[in-house]
């Protein structure tokens, strides 16, 4: 069976916190349904992102959203005007990730601060695994998330960044369906499922950004493996490097160009 439920009692994080601490604290508050909210073996705690950056002290001084969004960009993927003059911008950010504003984040920080993702979710999400072990002896994993968007689907879900000590993938390659039928690509990314999961009972408003996931016991392991990054596809099989506008136009310059 399997049970999700969000942590009440988090506090404001700000640079500095012990978030092990925090998180062992409110598993200490009293569950509803008879839940037991210590961890155990198995468990997979998944945090937001938003308050880890809180932690590391990723707050920065930035007037204009969109200069930092600049300065996180590596590259931009698509960029639309709206009718209304507002520009949207998808980029890929440091951490290899695609989606809206390069995860620069304006809401729920201080007028006049921005919010940056974690310098790397993976070392985070290791650390955070590390400690919750050593505390409570609990072989657990841990997953950071954050809210992307998709491509050709409307509205937004929590997607993992960030993952120690889980396996980020079931790779069912090689088995069979139901059917009998060889699985040749099948291959779920179960950290992201997790996330969206998550999602339902941590909400965006309701000040709960931690949530255990228990009954998935088999993708906790060693905290060596691989982590959220080896979700973001390599780009020498990314069949959608740019948007369609994109894309047209450098093949327009180019064909141009070439005819002299």
């Amino acid at each position: 069976m399997l049970q999700i439920w969000a942590l009440d009692g988090i506090p404001e994080i700000t640079a500095g916190d012990d978030l092990v601490r925090v998180i062992l604290d409110a598993t200490t508050e009293p569950l509803r349904d008879g839940v037991d909210g210590s961890l155990r073996d198995g468990d997979i705690v998944v945090v937001t992102s938003k308050i880890v950056s809180k932690a590391e002290g990723r707050i920065i001084h930035a007037a204009d959203r969109e200069d930092a969004i600049t300065r996180e960009t590596v590259r931009l993927v698509a960029s639309r005007t709206s009718p209304t003059g507002h520009v949207t911008r998808i980029v890929e950010n440091p951490l290899g990730i695609v989606s809206a504003a390069a995860g620069v984040d304006a809401s729920n920080t201080p007028e006049g601060t921005v919010l940056l993702l974690p310098i790397d979710p993976d070392a985070s999400a290791r650390a955070l695994a590390t400690g919750l072990r050593a505390a409570t002896g609990a072989h657990v994993g841990v997953l950071i998330t954050d809210t992307l968007g998709r491509a050709w689907r409307e509205g937004q879900t929590d997607h993992a960044i960030g993952a120690g000590g889980v396996h980020v993938f079931e790779d069912l390659r090689g088995t069979t369906d139901a059917e009998g039928r060889p699985l040749v690509v099948t291959l779920p990314c179960v950290a992201d499922e997790i996330a969206a999961a998550t999602d339902l009972v941590k909400g965006k408003a309701a000040r709960r950004p931690v949530a255990v996931v228990r009954g998935r016991g088999d993708l906790v392991g060693e905290l060596d493996l691989p982590g959220a990054r080896s979700i973001v596809r390599d780009p020498v099989r990314d069949m959608f490097r740019q948007g369609a506008d994109e894309a047209y136009a450098e093949g327009f310059a180019a064909g141009r160009a070439a005819a002299g």
